[in-house]
């Protein structure tokens, strides 16, 4: 595979519109099908440069992408393509892990950020991969978030959901409830607000206003129901806010994301993974998108796995994949016009 010369440029093509550099996930799960739908959305063709990497014997089928050696060849078509990372011969089940399945998955990213890296690509939107598989093709990594990281030498980084207005910045991720709660602290608090607002405001190309979800119900109303909110929450606030950032809280979790999404604030900190991730799915299933904060690069991903139960059926939903893909657009939009004056 070549990623193509890099008079390519600054990520932006025909028209003006970005080049969004788009992985195939695990062939064996329900990327394939979800990128083969969304990069056939009028409103995804209208908006972004659709560069599909990955292998072309996991699109086999789902109709034929023109497939391409190089990215500057793919590019100047004008049409969604896929650069080829080779395929040697690809043979797998739907739904079962694959030694080569989770090897190619690996493969895919690692290109596409190096698309990103050049210049070449004004962004990278990420279809699911299997960690097992992953693991078993030899990326030793908990995910893409910190493969992501390692690729581009990142040391301090954060899982974010976009879901229209409402963007939640988590504290923690994937860590029991007790050692997630055990993390809340006030210097860790500061050091979130103080990161979401340097590392959100760069990629919105502006100030941002944060809000900080409690711990306790209705923010412990009080002292009431805990003293959390009073004792690490408000301080880390008055400090973070003393900086320059313009943050307020802490709020009841059970409203405040709502009002994140009605757009009263540019992002609500979430203490731990479910406070995050069951507002984001519940306001807005199927179409939130997965954004990896504090990298050189930008990255969005959809919000759910490769659901292997399906794949191969036909039957997948693309609503967020279609997403990644046109917010990964907005944000690359943004970063160019921000590079321009």
């Amino acid at each position: 595979m070549k990623p193509g010369s890099e008079s390519v440029g600054d990520g932006e093509a025909i028209g003006g519109k970005p080049v969004i550099a788009i992985t195939m996930g695990d062939p064996a799960g329900i990327g394939p099908e979800i990128v083969s739908k969304a990069i056939a959305d009028p409103e995804v063709l209208e908006n972004a440069i659709p560069l599909v990497v990955g292998a072309q014997g996991a699109f086999r089928e789902f109709g034929s992408i023109p497939a391409f050696e190089n990215a500057a060849d793919a590019i100047a078509s004008g049409r969604p393509a896929l650069l080829d990372i080779g395929d040697t011969g690809l043979d797998f089940s739907p739904g079962c892990l694959s030694v080569e399945c989770g090897r190619l998955a690996g493969k895919s990213i690692e290109a596409a950020v190096d698309l990103c890296q050049k210049g070449i690509a004004g962004a990278m939107a990420t279809a699911p991969i299997n960690k097992q598989s992953f693991a078993m093709g030899g990326y030793e990594f908990p995910g893409h978030t910190e493969f992501l990281a390692h690729l581009t030498s990142t040391s301090n980084f954060r899982m974010s959901f976009f879901a229209g207005d409402l963007r939640v910045v988590l504290l923690t991720t994937h860590l029991p409830l007790v050692e997630a709660i055990r993390a809340i602290t006030v210097a860790n608090l500061v050091r979130l607000i103080v990161f979401t607002n340097d590392a959100l405001g760069a990629l919105l190309g502006r100030r941002v206003t944060i809000a900080v979800a409690g711990l306790n119900p209705h923010a412990s109303e009080g002292g009431m129901f805990g003293d959390e909110e009073q004792r690490i929450f408000e301080p880390a606030i008055r400090e973070s806010a003393a900086g320059g950032v313009l943050v307020t809280g802490p709020y009841s979790p059970d409203t405040i994301f709502l009002r994140g999404f009605k757009g009263e604030f540019d992002a609500v900190i979430a203490c731990y993974h479910d406070q995050a991730t069951i507002a984001v799915k519940g306001i807005s299933f199927g179409k939130g998108v997965n954004v990896t904060l504090g990298l050189p690069i930008i990255r969005t991903s959809v919000d759910h796995g490769t659901a292997f139960e399906i794949a191969g059926k036909g039957i997948a939903d693309t609503s967020s994949m279609k997403e990644a893909i046109l917010v990964a657009s907005r944000l690359a939009r943004v970063k160019s016009e921000k590079a321009r004056t």
